[in-house]
């Protein structure tokens, strides 16, 4: 398989980088997306704060944020690219304060980048939630 994740932890928390680099293959294997990448951030819970309020429009800091390669600035999927998704931004301290697991929030984060969004509707919201429950329970086993 070739799809790749590529981790930048500016964040003060430890992280096992081959375990994420194996979520993300089994999450884009399953959907289809086997030659992907996927750049994925560790950061603070004030830059956090400052990528949600500057692309969401909302001040305060979240756990993850997940940004499409159209999103910024690329092509939109579909077109002609290099067959980078996107990125996914996740501040480990928020993920702890909410008593989330990380890979809780980097395969919603995924999904998010595969084009899932639980905000769009109801349906769309069980969909997407469906599909994480499902990707947890594989990795897990």
């Amino acid at each position: 398989m070739k799809a790749t994740i590529e981790i930048n932890n500016i964040s003060k928390v430890s992280l096992d980088k081959r375990f994420f680099s194996t979520v993300a293959k089994k999450v884009l294997m399953g959907e289809n997306r086997r030659t992907e990448t996927i750049s994925l951030a560790f950061v603070s819970k004030e830059e956090i704060q400052k990528l949600n309020k500057e692309f969401r429009k909302k001040d305060k800091p979240t756990d993850v944020l997940s940004f499409e390669l159209s999103a910024l600035g690329g092509p939109a999927l579909g077109e002609k690219d290099d067959k980078y998704l996107g990125e996914i931004v996740i501040c480990p301290e928020i993920v702890e304060e909410k008593g989330e697991k990380m890979i809780e929030v980097f395969v919603h984060g995924i999904l998010h980048l595969c084009g899932y969004d639980h905000e769009k509707s109801e349906k769309e919201a069980e969909i997407m939630e469906a599909k994480e429950k499902a990707y947890l329970l594989e990795i897990k086993n």
